[in-house]
């Protein structure tokens, strides 16, 4: 209450209906940033575009910050850089001296950099479960990102942003982390935990990547954009397949050239 910025750090699929709770609190005037990184399931909205819609405030005082930020590390004061999108002014406040923050206005790119790294984090992780090495993770990371450009590519981003830190930055950092849940949830799928016992391996924190697999899905076949990565994550996770076919599933598709930046694989 009487804050002038008020950083929104819940889960993406809470994030409606804590805002309304907080609506009648804020300060007509304060800068709202998000941390929640995914898009919503219910209406496939990116959180800006949910804090935009819920608190009624203009895009001038609504920002999203995204990055290769693990949380306790940035607790633990490790040196880190984050990008702001896009109020500027909040630069300043959330500069520190081990703390780096840089803007952009691209706000669609930050926001579907954050979302879709998390589904990639889990392909990932499964495929550590599965004891695949280095060569593998590379593939997924490298492949993860060309579906995220080209997502963004359908949703007008620009290209540039997947090549920053909340592009390939946050990608390197959630698919290659100990300290990612998603990455932790994925790695027990791929050991042949169900669901449940992954989530219990995270100890009750959301691996945002579970439900945001589902809309971010969503999102690519309402604009025609093809992710086989995210498919194949959203199947296991929820429609029974397991990590072998989803590997398989993978493996199996046509032979085609390497591309990024195109709405189409």
């Amino acid at each position: 209450s009487g804050a002038d910025i008020v950083v929104c750090a819940v889960p993406s699929q809470s994030l409606r209906a804590n805002l309304a709770e907080w609506r009648e609190h804020l300060r007509p005037t304060a800068s709202l940033v998000s941390l929640a990184k995914g898009v919503e399931t219910s209406t496939l909205m990116r959180m800006t575009e949910v804090i935009a819609e819920v608190s009624g405030f203009p895009a001038d005082q609504i920002a999203g910050l995204s990055g290769p930020n693990r949380a306790r590390e940035v607790a633990e004061q490790q040196p880190a850089a984050t990008v702001i999108a896009c109020a500027t002014e909040l630069q300043a406040a959330f500069s520190t001296a081990y703390f780096r923050p840089y803007t952009n206005t691209d706000v669609v790119g930050c926001e579907i950099g954050g979302a879709v790294k998390n589904v990639i984090a889990l392909a990932c992780g499964m495929a550590g479960g599965m004891g695949f090495g280095m060569n593998t993770l590379a593939s997924i990371i490298t492949r993860g990102l060309a579906e995220t450009i080209r997502l963004g590519h359908a949703l007008g981003a620009q290209a540039e942003t997947f090549a920053g830190l909340a592009g390939v930055g946050d990608l390197v950092a959630t698919c290659s982390s100990p300290l990612s849940r998603n990455r932790t949830f994925g790695a027990k799928l791929g050991e042949g935990a169900t669901m449940e016992e992954a989530q219990a391996a995270t100890n009750g924190q959301v691996a945002e990547g579970v439900k945001s697999c589902v809309s971010v899905r969503a999102l690519a076949r309402e604009h025609g954009v093809e992710m086989p990565l995210t498919d194949a994550v959203a199947a296991v996770c929820h429609e029974g397949m397991s990590t072998g076919e989803a590997v398989s599933s993978l493996l199996g598709r046509s032979r085609k050239p390497e591309t990024y930046g195109r709405p189409t694989a």
